[in-house]
């Protein structure tokens, strides 16, 4: 399974992301090594919403989509 995700960081902003492996990727972020550049600093970050995939692909592209989005549209979208 792939997963598109948002996860919010210690500053509140919202980072995009998709992973084969959420656990493992939010471990990642956490811990700040194999992490995005962006969480980097703004650690910890949480998880606050995810979309399971069947391919890399349509993760990738669903992650493309949101984060075309403004942070008021990507607030809405965690209000489902």
């Amino acid at each position: 399974m792939n997963y598109t995700y948002m996860v919010e960081c210690a500053d509140g902003t919202l980072y995009t992301g998709w992973t084969n492996c959420l656990e493992r990727r939010l471990k990642a972020h956490n811990q700040g090594r194999d992490g995005a550049k962006y969480t980097k600093v703004r650690r910890p970050v949480k998880l606050v919403y995810f979309e399971g995939y069947g391919t890399k692909e349509e993760a990738m592209s669903r992650e493309y989509q949101i984060k075309r989005l403004s942070r008021e549209e990507k607030l809405k979208l965690l209000k489902w």
